[in-house]
Parts: C-alpha cells; sequence; structure tokens
C-alpha cells in the first residue's frame, strides 16, 4: 500500500497522485489534508446514491449518502488502513443511515406494493398487458421486501441492488461470512415463497435507479 503518512506528505499530495492513491492511501493522507478525503466522495458517492435510491427515494437518498459520508469523515482516523478498498466501509455507514430510516423504508416498500397493484387492476385490458404484469409482480416483490427482517433486507439488497460480494457484504455489517450467506439463502426462500419461481429483484431495481 502506498504509505502517505510521511511529514507534508498530505497536502503535498496532487490531484493526480490523489486520483491514483488507493482508498486507504486517501484515508491515511486525509488525516493531514481533510480535503483529500473528497476523492472518496467522487469515486463512490453515485454507487451509494444509486442503492440508497433503490431503498428510500429520491427523498431521502440524499441526505442518507451525505450523512453517511459525514460519518466516514468523522472516523476516518478509525479505519482499518490493511483494507486498501474503502466501498464495503462506506456502504457499511450507508446501511447504518438507511436502518434509521427502518420505518420510512418499510412504509415506501408498502407504498409501493399499493401503487403497483392499483394501477395493474386500474389498468386498460390487452394493451398494457405486459407492463400490467411487470407491475403486478414488483407489487409482490415490495410487499416481500417488506416483510423480511432489517438483518435480512441489508444482506440480500446489498448483493442484489450493492453488487458487493459476501465478502464485502461480511466486512460492511461486520458480521462473518456464513452469517451472510444463512441470511441471504433465507431471504431468497422468503422472497420465492411470495413470489414462486420469479426473481425480478434486477428489474426492480433498474426501475427505480
Amino acid at each position: 500500500m502506498q504509505d502517505l503518512s510521511g511529514s507534508g506528505t498530505a497536502t503535498a499530495l496532487t490531484a493526480l497522485a490523489a486520483q491514483q492513491a488507493t482508498d486507504a492511501s486517501i484515508v491515511q493522507a486525509s488525516l493531514q489534508d481533510p480535503a483529500v478525503f473528497g476523492v472518496l466522495y467522487d469515486r463512490y458517492a453515485a454507487q451509494l446514491y444509486r442503492y440508497a435510491f433503490r431503498r428510500l427515494g429520491e427523498q431521502l437518498a440524499e441526505d442518507a449518502v451525505a450523512d453517511a459520508f459525514a460519518a466516514a469523515f468523522a472516523r476516518r482516523a478509525h479505519y482499518d488502513l490493511s483494507y486498501e478498498v474503502a466501498r464495503s466501509w462506506l456502504f457499511g455507514i450507508l446501511t447504518k443511515e438507511i436502518a434509521s430510516q427502518r420505518r420510512r423504508e418499510v412504509s415506501q416498500l408498502r407504498a409501493l406494493a399499493r401503487v403497483h397493484r392499483e394501477t395493474a387492476d386500474e389498468s386498460l385490458a390487452d394493451k398494457v398487458s405486459a407492463d400490467v404484469t411487470a407491475r403486478a409482480v414488483r407489487s409482490r416483490l415490495a410487499a416481500a421486501l417488506a416483510g423480511l427482517s432489517t438483518g435480512d433486507r441489508h444482506v440480500l439488497l446489498l448483493i442484489a441492488w450493492g453488487d458487493l460480494s459476501y465478502e464485502e457484504v461480511a466486512q460492511a455489517l461486520g458480521i462473518p461470512v456464513g452469517t451472510v450467506r444463512s441470511r441471504l439463502n433465507r431471504a431468497r426462500l422468503k422472497i420465492r415463497g411470495s413470489l414462486g419461481e420469479v426473481n425480478p429483484i434486477h428489474a426492480y431495481g433498474e426501475e427505480q435507479s
């Protein structure tokens, strides 16, 4: 890992060097030059926002991401520098921000379930039959996600919508990989029980992005 901890190194860090440095090096350098931390925002804000948007909707997503980066900045001195990539660390902090909005997330999922269901019920016959079917599936998915425990929903959506690996989810949530696997299996079983053979998580997420 590139060492940026020497005297005057952080303040001498050029924009180009910052862009090429590892995440861990950026965190380390930011302890002397706080402005350097902005490089992590440039690298990951869009990913975090897309994930937060899918889970919380537009109204809360921006605030959640801003709060997550503020919390990450405040905790940067405690970052484990053995992890050169900070993505899972940032997703973990964002997940805590989302967890604080748990009731809002569940309410949104239930509202989405109602809206999609009502739209499907009221739509005009064959002209929009494919769209009606897709909306009906998304309605059941939203209801199924709302019925998951918070921990199971975190694991499922970090993998399905955040594109994190099992190992990254384990790091993000501070749990063993085995627990990630068991929560994911439990969540998948519950989703399949609600949706049958249909697994529209990716399509549902794309619609929200």
